[in-house]
């Protein structure tokens, strides 16, 4: 069944015996079409994000100046520091992934993805805090009152936003 839907280009071996040089034109084109059908997904689903974020910023501009610095620094302080580090430790999972294929222990890349969740979800647990004392946290970073307070309103609506809309 598996055999019947894969695309008959994929059956190409890119690495053949006695090739003539001609014919690297086609291997090459053949390769970078494959590769756009898996990495147009990805582009678009990459440009989706970061075009929520640009558009949103838009238009907090256009509401004011104090609406358009809470936005700012809640996504990129607050959210971008949560996600980066929520980020960095998921991208250890690669790794861990990569050198059980590797040795060819199987098992244990189910055994990784599941202790990969418990470890994300109990720090998102752990940094919700963040959210809901934003405020105070950016006070304590020097930001301005007016600046901090909307900000940790714009925090917890963001969380919540994420929380209940995904």
């Amino acid at each position: 069944m598996l055999k019947e839907s894969v695309p008959s280009l994929w059956k190409i071996p890119l690495i053949r015996e006695n090739e003539e040089e001609e014919d690297l034109g086609k291997r090459v084109w053949i390769e970078s079409k494959l590769l756009w059908h898996i990495v147009s997904l990805a582009i678009f689903s990459r440009v989706a994000s970061y075009s929520m974020n640009v558009i949103s910023q838009a238009f907090a501009g256009h509401l004011g100046d104090l609406e358009l610095a809470s936005l700012s620094i809640a996504n990129n302080v607050i959210v971008g520091f949560n996600y980066g580090l929520l980020l960095g430790m998921a991208s250890a999972l690669e790794t861990l992934c990569g050198q059980a294929f590797g040795a060819k222990k199987f098992h244990m890349l189910g055994i990784h993805m599941q202790r990969s969740w418990m470890v994300l979800f109990l720090y998102s647990v752990l940094l919700l805090p963040m959210y809901v004392f934003a405020t105070l946290v950016l006070k304590w970073m020097g930001q301005l009152e007016d600046v901090a307070e909307q900000s940790g309103m714009v925090a917890l609506w963001l969380k919540f936003n994420f929380i209940f809309c995904t």
